[in-house]
């Protein structure tokens, strides 16, 4: 293949009930992949993405293993598809999707990277009782007028862009009650469009700090090796070999801002004119094309998806 293609790997949001059904249906490696995963949860976790008996998919705790173990099924029914081609020029993943790379490109273990985001799900939603954090998605202002309005209306509480998504679509985390005023002043600074999220751990914002002192010892009891592939990771905007560095920029993210914007830019700097998003939904396309429209992008999460993606390779 002459142009060189990169895959990502959605974050939170990107969950819904009865994902890659379909796909397990044609592909056994699925099931088996989450199959794997339950035994480390101790939990069934197929049949919380399926059934969701105690609605338990969009608490963080359970949305975060959820959404790692699917953009590995992905991955891994990919590869057994098309053993050997599946090699791309660079990877990223949003968010939590950073993690689900990690495991892609051989630097975490997928077990340990299921018990780590299970951890981190649960460090998170421990740090800032419910209720009192929030997000809040600013659309139509560039970067430092979003820094403008979340300065002039912080009065001393915690808040701060936390997801640098698209051009002139920023999301901002925080205390509940700065992101509220930040909503209800947003217009005036010129924004067309702003509203809380259904979200309710303020991520990537400084109040994940005590979150990120308990995670960090996670961190560094598990195993990690250089990746087999660059990893654009979300808080620099870099690849890195050391497993070091790559551990020390996850403890970062949990409080840093995701800068995706930077990260699609990089890929298409680097001669990436395919994006290829693995895993359910399509959110990171739809951002994917905001930020650049000459990148090509395609979503996996379904056989017929799959399939199309030979015309790809």
């Amino acid at each position: 293949m002459n142009n060189k293609f990169a895959i990502v790997f959605p974050g939170q949001g990107s969950q819904s009930l009865g994902m890659l059904s379909e796909l397990a249906e044609n592909y056994e490696i699925v099931k088996s992949t989450f199959a794997e995963a339950s035994s480390v949860l101790g939990y069934d976790l197929w049949d919380l993405v399926q059934n969701d008996p105690e609605e338990k998919l969009n608490q963080t705790q359970y949305t975060q293993p959820a959404l790692l173990v699917a953009g590995v099924a992905v991955w891994r029914a990919l590869n057994e598809v098309y053993p050997g081609k599946i090699s791309p020029d660079c990877i990223a993943g949003h968010s939590l999707g950073e993690y689900t790379a990690m495991v892609c490109a051989g630097v975490i273990d997928f077990k340990d990277g299921v018990k780590l985001v299970a951890e981190r799900g649960r460090l998170m939603q421990e740090a800032v009782p419910q209720g009192k954090g929030a997000m809040a998605a600013i659309i139509g202002l560039d970067d430092d007028k979003v820094s403008e309005l979340c300065a002039s209306v912080a009065n001393g509480e915690d808040l701060q862009p936390a997801n640098y998504n698209a051009v002139g679509q920023v999301v901002i985390a925080g205390t509940k009650s700065a992101v509220e005023r930040a909503v209800a002043d947003a217009k005036p600074f010129g924004a067309k469009l702003a509203k809380v999220l259904a979200v309710s751990v303020p991520a990537h914002s400084s109040m994940m700090k005590p979150a990120s002192e308990k995670f960090k010892v996670f961190l560094e009891r598990t195993q990690f090796d250089s990746p087999k592939f660059p990893i654009i990771q979300n808080v620099d905007v870099e690849s890195h070999t050391s497993p070091e560095i790559i551990r020390a920029r996850l403890i970062e993210q949990l409080y840093s801002p995701v800068r995706w914007v930077e990260t699609v830019q990089s890929m298409k700097e680097q001669g990436v004119t395919k994006i290829i998003e693995c895993g359910p939904g399509k959110v990171l396309s739809g951002l994917v094309k905001r930020i650049d429209r000459d990148i090509e992008t395609t979503s996996v999460s379904d056989t017929e998806q799959v399939k199309s993606l030979g015309e790809w390779l």
